[in-house]
């Protein structure tokens, strides 16, 4: 297995015997990558598309074989409980939507804060069949004022595609243009990305 080189910006996490669970699971799955992990200190992963609970999986393993501390949103009540410590091992974290701010702002801040962060975000929303992608993680990364880096699982070709580090701009119409070069024919477990990404809710312009 051809393993991305991470630079030293990167957050890190892990053991040696993380990394080999992380990679001994990829190869289990006939699991491959695919491109370059941008040596940058911050910046949002988009994996898409999001068919199946198998997704949690496959992203778990890699960002375990790559040695990346990757965070993941959850609502705020899910990280009660005795799942709790599991879920914040992995990496889940709790927001709550009730907030001033909402998740947008609450999201930028922590970015701001941070000297080192790197988030993965779902942008359908949902494993069900969706026509559009929530800008949840455009409007994060225009009030941070940090990059993304679009992350396709290809279940076609047992695929996790790193593609270039991008930067939001005040013009959507171009960044979901670039977007759609990258992830279109991407097939997920359920569904494949065939037709030009689109937001839901377009929204207006972060602070």
């Amino acid at each position: 297995m051809q393993i991305p080189s991470i630079g030293s910006a990167v957050p890190r996490r892990g053991t040696p015997f993380s990394r080999w669970l992380g990679r001994t699971a990829m190869r289990l799955g006939g699991w491959q990558f695919e491109g370059e992990v941008p040596d940058a200190p911050k910046f949002i992963i988009i994996g898409a598309p999001h068919t199946s609970n198998w997704d949690f999986l496959v992203v778990m393993s890699a960002a375990l074989a790559l040695a990346i501390d990757v965070k993941i949103m959850a609502k705020h009540t899910l990280m009660r409980g005795p799942l709790a410590p599991i879920m914040r091992w992995c990496g889940v974290f709790g927001i709550d939507r009730r907030r001033a701010g909402g998740v947008v702002g609450q999201m930028a801040e922590k970015f701001r804060q941070a000297d080192k962060l790197t988030m993965a975000i779902a942008p359908d929303g949902s494993r069900t069949a969706s026509e559009h992608w929530k800008n949840g993680f455009w409007r994060i990364a225009r009030a941070a004022d940090i990059p993304v880096l679009p992350c396709a699982l290809d279940y076609g070709r047992r695929r996790v595609r790193f593609g270039p580090l991008m930067r939001m701009s005040s013009d959507i119409a171009a960044d979901l243009a670039a977007l759609t070069d990258f992830y279109l024919g991407t097939r997920g477990a359920r569904r494949t990305i065939d037709r030009p990404i689109s937001f839901k809710d377009i929204g207006a312009e972060p602070a």
